[in-house]
């Protein structure tokens, strides 16, 4: 017996010798990627030494002797930062994610490779201007010369991923920097997804019930667009509500790929000239809004080099500064919401389907082959179609194969599909400027993504429209908000809104301009912009926060920022719970109503992380939408479920007969909108109850409302993503100035999902004084400390200094790395 207990421990001591060998062999190789912040990089390529101080964030603030030397130190901090990252996105963009990834990634290689993301940017590097080129080349040549000092030092092949996906690093090239921005825009843009949503509306649904579940921007109505079923008779009777629902992309597919409808790209951006600030100089406040996911979209870096000088948020693969100042001229983003996409549905020649009609007659489609590797499994090879308006859309790409009658298919306009697409160059060209007017004569460089730019230089404050907006026909019926006949000339685009009739604002008599995704301009179609905007609610609480004091501060615009006060909760609450409030509560839910009741006639509308109220509000609008809705639109349901604030309004206010959504017209007694309300708010108190126990008191919003910031892909693996994934209880919600957009269904459904991934606050009486703030980290390397450091500040509405002074930079240092010449 005692021999073979010997023997026993021998085997589990052998097995923990090595597990442990394994775990050590494990970290060094981890520990090898690491970044080393004082490291010595010899680098072929550089002109002259050049130095990156790496401050109290770990921030690069680069020092170099020459523009192009600093745009070379640039993409060596990147690459020795985010290299994971960079090649993730340069993969998406090319179609080669599945040769990573596998089959789960295939649908979105194949639209890239169909829309030809990367054939576009690889000729618009042709287009740049001749400092943006030598931007390109030299940020290539300080990317790749990173890349031959890992291989030289054997610094574990930059990121741990590249052990677990290693396919290699292929050498960067100009092309993947603006290939990078072609996704950007791709992320940004959910028209054609719009116009098939209303386009599958229309086919179930009267006109006036289409117009509550998908209302226009309040305001002014927009002008009765033909239905659908009118421009494709073979559609009339189908009925979409029975229809299956099209299949929900899988998580890698929904963090990479398209935006659902009004899941694009959204921001706030305010600012004060002089008149308005304690300091007598200019304020501007931006905090631009995407997809959460760790490392996080942006990077903070701060360059100099010759007579180049900037400071902001960087995209990891491109050269340029995307918002920030240069000492003399700042700026911000925030998505304008153009209606820049638009579905054309292209008729087949019966008897040659290799050609489509047109106002001239049958035509041949352009084609190309395709090819996607695809990790485990053969490659898929296709030939794909163009035509006159664009690439021909296959399979589930934005929906569209569920409005397109049989014997058409359906064709992709955008703006981003160009190679004259100059929007590099405007970057690089604003760290130039000295002033507003010559920011605001960059915009037209643009063309897409749309964004509204904020400026602010010492003496004045503007807005502007930058990208290209598509000029439709004045008598084009369909407007651009639904797929349209291809063969009808009337629906063609005329061009592009020329620069002069770009709105603009400038030298604002309040003394304040600010822009949340609202509509920016009255003008009539053709020359509106679009038709979808974000609801109104943020920029309603920023002109009365701007309005509610005469001076403001850098400090108040940091508060501001932080601001979890939903103006959509004052508006609603009313609303549905006016006629509960004064009746004797009685409910199945034994007094949890009333006590309900009761918090929320106290609550300011403050979504306070630590709070109840937001918690139940939220959970009996998502409820209450079911209870509205679900009956009516069968399986299109699940388009809209979730919180839809506007759609109630227009119910409860009665507008246009809406309150026949109240009636259930399964049952044969017409519902009140009391009884709804009363019947939903049971529902959410019951399901709360469940969740979180009976203790109201107990419930705390921030418990479900958790920014998650998922690793690419390892964050989608449950246990994997406990190490790599960032995770913060935050205030917030969709529709305040801390904005934390949830999906409002599936398992999770307040989750953060979406919001602010840098915050900053220009202060031009000394913009050494501007705050920034990163919602995780310099570094994407999951073992760094610098891979999550500003998380927490982030989520409290906290900000770190970010001055362009070697002095401030060097207190507190975590780093300086010399980057010489190689020799010979």
């Amino acid at each position: 017996m005692n021999r073979i207990l010997r023997w026993m421990l021998r085997g589990v001591l052998a097995v923990a010798g090595l597990a442990a060998a394994a775990l050590g062999l494990a970290w060094v190789l981890v520990a090898g990627s690491l970044p080393d912040y004082d490291a010595h990089v010899q680098a072929a390529g550089l002109g002259a030494p050049a130095r990156v101080i790496r401050d109290a964030n770990a921030i690069p603030h680069i020092r170099a002797g020459s523009p192009a030397d600093a745009w070379y130190a640039l993409g060596l901090v990147h690459a020795q930062d985010r290299l994971w990252q960079m090649e993730v996105n340069r993969r998406a963009v090319q179609g080669r994610l599945s040769a990573l990834f596998g089959r789960r990634t295939v649908a979105l290689d194949r639209l890239a490779k169909t829309l030809d993301l990367y054939g576009h940017a690889k000729r618009a590097v042709a287009h740049q201007t001749p400092e943006a080129q030598a931007a390109l080349e030299a940020y290539a040549a300080g990317v790749n010369a990173w890349i031959r000092h890992i291989d030289a030092r054997s610094l574990g092949r930059g990121a741990p991923e590249f052990f677990l996906f290693g396919k290699g690093f292929a050498p960067w090239t100009p092309a993947d920097s603006l290939g990078i921005l072609k996704m950007m825009a791709l992320r940004l843009s959910d028209g054609a997804r719009s116009e098939v949503r209303r386009a599958r509306f229309q086919l179930a649904l009267p006109a006036a019930r289409v117009a509550d579940i998908l209302p226009d921007y309040p305001g002014p109505a927009e002008t009765v667009v033909p239905r659908y079923s009118t421009l494709f008779p073979e559609l009339r009777h189908a009925d979409t509500r029975l229809a299956p629902p099209p299949p929900e992309p899988g998580p890698l597919l929904a963090a990479l790929g398209p935006p659902a409808p009004g899941k694009g790209g959204a921001s706030n951006a305010w600012a004060v000239d002089a008149s308005r600030s304690s300091s007598r100089a200019p304020l501007l406040a931006n905090d631009p809004h995407l997809w959460l996911s760790a490392p996080g979209v942006w990077y903070l870096a701060d360059l100099r080099g010759g007579d180049l000088a900037g400071i902001g948020a960087t995209l990891p693969g491109v050269p340029a500064i995307l918002i920030g100042h240069n000492g003399r001229l700042g700026w911000g983003l925030t998505t304008a919401n153009v209606d820049d996409q638009d579905l054309f549905i292209e008729k087949l020649n019966p008897a040659d389907p290799e050609s489509y009609l047109t106002p001239e007659g049958w035509r041949d489609f352009e084609t190309r082959q395709i090819r996607i590797e695809i990790d485990g499994s053969a490659p898929l090879v296709e030939t794909v179609r163009r035509t006159r308006h664009g690439p021909v859309l296959a399979g589930e790409m934005f929906g569209a194969e569920a409005v397109t009658p049989e014997g058409h298919v359906a064709a992709l306009a955008w703006t981003a599909l160009t190679d004259e697409d100059t929007g590099l160059s405007a970057l690089i060209r604003l760290l130039e400027a000295d002033s507003v007017a010559q920011g605001l004569a960059i915009a037209p460089m643009v063309a897409a993504p749309a964004q509204v730019v904020t400026l602010a230089d010492a003496s004045e404050v503007a807005m502007v429209v930058a990208g290209r907006v598509p000029l439709r026909q004045p008598d084009n019926p369909v407007r651009g908000r639904l797929p349209s006949p291809g063969w009808k000339s009337v629906h063609d685009w005329q061009g592009f809104l020329p620069p002069e009739e770009i709105p603009v604002v400038r030298a604002p008599e309040e003394g304040a301009i600010a822009a949340a995704n609202n509509r920016i301009t009255d003008a009539a179609y053709p020359r509106h912009l679009g038709h979808d905007w974000a609801a109104p609610y943020r920029i309603r609480r920023i002109r009365k926060e701007l309005s509610g004091r005469r001076f403001h501060s850098r400090d108040s615009f940091v508060a501001l920022q932080a601001d979890a006060v939903s103006e959509m909760a004052r508006s609603v609450l009313p609303l549905i719970a006016r006629d509960l409030w004064w009746r004797e509560p009685v409910s199945t839910q034994e007094g949890l109503r009333g006590e309900a009741l009761a918090l929320l006639a106290e609550w300011n509308g403050e979504m306070d992380q630590h709070s109840p109220e937001p918690l139940i509000f939220s959970e009996w609008m998502r409820r209450l939408t079911h209870r509205l809705a679900a009956d009516e639109l069968g399986g299109l349901f699940r388009e809209v479920a979730g919180p839809r604030p506007l759609f109630v309004e227009r119910v409860f206010r009665n507008i246009e007969g809406a309150a026949i959504w109240c009636d259930v017209d399964k049952t044969p007694e017409p519902e009140t909108c009391r009884e709804i309300a009363a019947a939903a708010l049971d529902d959410a108190l019951a399901d709360l109850a469940r969740t979180h126990g009976r203790n109201i008191a107990g419930w705390r919003w921030g418990e479900v409302h958790r920014a998650v910031h998922r690793h690419m892909p390892l964050g989608f693996s449950d246990w994997l993503g406990l190490m790599v994934n960032i995770e913060q209880e935050t205030s917030g919600g969709s529709h305040t100035l801390m904005r934390g957009l949830s999906a409002g269904r599936g398992p999770r459904p307040f989750e953060n999902i979406h919001a602010a991934g840098v915050r900053v606050v220009y202060d031009f009486a000394d913009l050494d004084r501007s705050v920034w703030v990163l919602s995780t980290g310099q570094s994407g390397h999951p073992f760094s400390r610098w891979y999550d450091h500003m998380s927490e500040l982030w989520a409290r509405g906290d900000v770190v200094p970010m001055s362009m002074d070697d002095e401030d930079a060097q207190s507190g240092a975590v780093g300086i790395m010399e980057i010489t010449p190689e020799k010979g």
